[in-house]
């Protein structure tokens, strides 16, 4: 396999280190007395939390301290979303707070990055109308931060760089992870299929799949961290490496991270019904540590609205899979993700949607009303059905997938589940864990147990958590 037709020159990277130790000995002549302190705050999709975990990573590099506390920053970064417009006006009124902070500290360096920054009509208004940034970048050049950072404390003018290409893969940059015990591994960047509705092509590029042995070298070295969940990440994970002519595709990847030594679970986002086969459905029910989750974003029940969505497969196709995947696992987990109200799309449309719903048997849906995204095709296209019918629509979605849930969950009482055990509970005395089939459980217990496998006996159901306690 050859993914250097992918890789950023060797040089380059050399220079960002060369600017990584420049950035160093000026804070260290800033702050004689103490660290500078960065806060970094991420908006969006795992992948997101992935970047931001190498953005750590070479922060501290420079010589940052991470702080959860706006008010200590020295640094504020803020990793956007473009997915829907609710998350850009979020991101607009959070950053626009930001310049009170900046009055109050000049020195304050204000940086944004991300999905949201790819887009050219987006960095134009920051430009223009948040004087009080300092630095914006996009998707494609994460692995220059050192070279901005630079810039923006020895010239003191503003640095904007949103280059577009068709994408990069760095590998080596240091990662400084949120947690533990469970670890985000990107197996590939970028997505081809264009959907109608979605941004992400135009923002991340086109796909671009890591190397096979650097993928399960990286897992290994997590594995002997102890770390107990490996979640791999793509915009479509089923697409890893399908440019190539050779045998090493998702299943193959899956397999041989399943064959690593040790006691954790892999896990994998997002899978795309179009490229979702028998063979990797066959390899979830072989390996014995993918979790039997599978999230399969439909978007639509309806041949007409999956055409205009352009997702590459009808209603028979996606049914056709459950149905497969059902029979090789009866208790799988499946969720995903649904549009309400897509340009042109008619109740009795919707109602296909629904009737899908119901055959399928969600744990859970992920349900967004209809975000129009400029530059995208579905941007330009007839919306005639008023913002209130969609909510009605919405409602009834959400009303029905309750009722699936609550008796899905009801089925579980007085039975045992492996769970991971991620952190405190709502209650005092009480943990939160999620299943193999990523429903989170909660039960009595002991923080020590943080961070490690528990088996736990359903006592009462909920609609979207279970009540446990320990077994033995």
């Amino acid at each position: 396999m050859n993914n250097n037709r992918f890789s950023v020159p060797s040089a380059e990277l050399e220079k960002q280190t060369e600017y990584k130790e420049k950035v160093k000995t000026v804070l260290s002549s800033r702050f004689s007395l103490s660290f500078p302190k960065a806060f970094v705050h991420t908006y969006g999709c795992q992948g997101n939390v992935a970047d931001s975990e190498r953005i750590k990573g070479l922060l501290t590099e420079m010589g940052y301290e991470m702080t959860e506390n706006l008010d200590e920053a020295d640094l504020i970064l803020y990793n956007t979303c473009a997915i829907r417009e609710h998350a850009q006006d979020r991101v607009f009124g959070n950053v626009g707070a930001l310049k009170k902070i900046k009055k109050d500290k000049p020195g304050l360096i204000i940086a944004l990055c991300g999905c949201m920054m790819q887009q050219r009509y987006v960095a134009d208004k920051i430009k223009e109308s948040y004087r009080f940034v300092d630095l914006v970048f996009g998707t494609h050049v994460l692995y220059k931060l050192p070279e901005f950072i630079y810039r923006c404390l020895c010239t003191g003018e503003r640095v904007f760089d949103i280059t577009n290409s068709d994408g990069n893969i760095v590998e080596g940059l240091p990662v400084k992870r949120d947690g533990s015990f469970k670890a985000w591994v990107p197996i590939m960047y970028g997505c081809n299929n264009f959907c109608s509705y979605c941004i992400v092509p135009y923002v991340r590029g086109r796909e671009r799949s890591r190397g096979f042995s650097v993928i399960v070298d990286e897992v290994k070295e997590l594995v002997k961290k102890g770390y107990k969940e490996i979640t791999l990440l793509g915009q479509n994970v089923n697409s890893y490496n399908k440019d190539l002519a050779n045998e090493y595709r998702f299943p193959a990847l899956l397999r041989a991270i399943d064959n690593i030594e040790g006691d954790f679970i892999i896990r994998f986002m997002t899978s795309h019904p179009r490229d979702c086969t028998k063979e990797l459905l066959d390899t979830m029910a072989d390996c014995k540590k993918v979790a039997k989750h599978l999230h399969l974003p439909v978007q639509s029940g309806n041949d007409r609205v999956l055409f205009e969505m352009n997702r590459h497969y009808d209603r028979k196709k996606y049914l056709s899979l459950i149905d497969y995947a059902y029979s090789l696992m009866p208790n799988l987990s499946i969720t995903s993700d649904i549009i309400v109200g897509f340009p042109g799309e008619t109740y009795e449309e919707f109602a296909d949607t629904l009737s899908l719903v119901e055959y399928v048997n969600y744990t859970s849906l992920f349900t967004f009303i209809f975000s129009s995204r400029p530059g995208t095709k579905a941007a330009e296209m007839d919306d005639f059905v008023s913002r209130e019918e969609k909510g009605k629509w919405f409602s009834e979605l959400t009303g029905l997938q309750e009722k699936i849930a609550a008796k899905r969950t009801a089925s579980m009482k007085g039975k045992t589940y492996r769970v991971l055990v991620e952190g405190k509970g709502r209650y005092d005395g009480y943990l939160s864990g999620r299943t193999e089939g990523n429903i989170i459980i909660e039960f009595p217990g002991a923080e020590d147990l943080i961070g490690s496998f528990c088996n736990v006996r359903v006592t009462e159901p909920k609609t979207w958590i279970l009540i446990g306690e320990k077994a033995d």
